[in-house]
């Protein structure tokens, strides 16, 4: 059942509401919660749909919240609110109202939904696209327990994904980690097969697909190792590979639905890891109304020390004695104290210059009768190297620092 109402209040919603339940045969009220959806009228078709399959596993009150924009200055001016109560069949499982807000009264948007929301139940506050860098500080999102963004929809997802760890409040989500829900399972359970130590770990996605970055960050989180990141064409993310003292752990997903588990030592499995469509993701969500903890950890971890500990990851491989042969090791060790013995003796040999060398014989004053005067600007005293002794001991101390280097490179290798 749908009933229209143009230039209405939120009182005449919920008397549409009372009226279509009764004409239906079902006036007691079902749900277990109210999802209210803000939108734009592009996206507004594929929000309700996907809220409507999500329904069936959990019947709520879907409130969409749709603020229209108006171009002319007479439009801006003028207050409307225009509604659609779907009951029954054209709601799924639950109620619908749709809510289009025009002129000032889109700015307050909470006063119009406030009235509409289930008593006694939780909320959750959706945002398919245009979702605000403060989810918690949106008067609308203010209303909710939960509040569920998508990273994904937005222009820069990793500058969002940062910006959203600077704001996060218990209760947000996002849909982005939610895709990784399956992927973070199938890891957990092959890890609990073995019994061997992580020493690192790759993942492999598109470029920019925040739920690759958040598995990173997760893998990084939790398991205290380098996390690398590459690139693939997709879709979505590609593989995740792990690198134990005990062999390769691998999970590769090439097509986006059927994944390989490689472990070391085992046959390789065939997975089901398909790419869930947006009314699986928001069934999931609603399945839990307490703050998720794990999201909050790997979202804090960051996206800048996620690449910074790549990049010290790579420079730490390429000098780990594990990198090289024990003979390499060796060689390299010889060739430090070698640098090292040849760099004392330049520091004998300068301070030697300094201290004990014979000076030059006094040249005989010119017949100008300038008798033995020095010229302007020359210093008193010069060694034979040509340096004053306080210059010469300089040049020892850093000759002496450059000495030391290859001794610290030696013992550390």
């Amino acid at each position: 059942m749908k009933i229209d109402l143009t230039d209405t209040t939120a009182g005449e919603i919920n008397k549409s509401l009372v009226k279509a339940r009764r004409a239906i045969g079902t006036p007691a009220v079902g749900m277990v919660l109210t999802l209210v959806i803000v939108t734009d009228e592009e996206n507004a078709y594929d929000a309700l749909k996907s809220a409507g399959d999500a329904s069936r596993e959990h019947p709520s009150r879907t409130v969409v919240v749709i603020k229209r924009v108006s171009r002319s200055h007479r439009d801006r001016t003028q207050s409307r609110l225009d509604a659609e109560v779907l009951v029954g069949a054209d709601a799924g499982t639950g109620e619908t109202v749709v809510l289009r807000l025009y002129g000032e009264v889109a700015d307050h948007a909470q006063s119009v939904v406030l009235p509409l929301l289930l008593p006694d139940a939780p909320v959750v506050v959706w945002w398919p696209v245009n979702a605000p860098l403060n989810p918690a500080g949106d008067p609308l999102g203010a209303l909710g327990q939960r509040r569920v963004t998508d990273i994904y929809a937005g222009e820069q997802p990793v500058r969002e994904l940062a910006a959203r760890a600077d704001s996060y409040t218990p209760g947000d989500t996002d849909l982005s980690w939610t895709r990784i829900t399956p992927w973070r399972s199938m890891l957990a359970a092959a890890l609990d097969q073995v019994t061997c130590e992580v020493q690192g770990v790759e993942v492999e996605g598109e470029e920019f697909n925040p739920s690759c970055e958040l598995l990173a960050m997760w893998l990084a989180d939790r398991l205290d190792v380098p996390v690398k990141r590459s690139l693939s064409a997709g879709p979505g993310l590609t593989a995740v590979r792990l690198r134990t003292d005990c062999g390769p752990i691998a999970l590769d997903r090439a097509d986006g639905s059927l994944a390989t588990l490689s472990i070391q030592g085992q046959p390789k499995r065939a997975v089901a890891l398909k790419r869930r469509d947006t009314s699986e993701l928001i069934a999931e969500e609603l399945r839990r109304l307490d703050p998720d903890d794990t999201y909050a950890s790997a979202l804090r971890y960051g996206v800048e020390r996620l690449k910074s500990g790549a990049r010290g990851a790579a420079s730490v491989a390429a000098s780990e004695p594990g990198a090289a042969s024990g003979g390499d090791r060796l060689a390299a060790v010889s060739r430090g104290l070698t640098e090292a013995s040849s760099a004392l003796d330049e520091v004998s040999r300068v301070l030697d210059e300094a201290s004990g060398a014979p000076k030059e014989p006094a040249r005989e004053p010119e017949a100008s009768g300038d008798s033995g005067k020095r010229p302007a600007g020359e210093s008193p005293a010069k060694g034979a190297g040509g340096l004053a002794p306080v210059e010469a001991a300089a040049e020892g101390s850093r000759v002496a620092a450059a000495a030391q280097a290859p001794v610290n490179r030696a013992a550390a290798k």
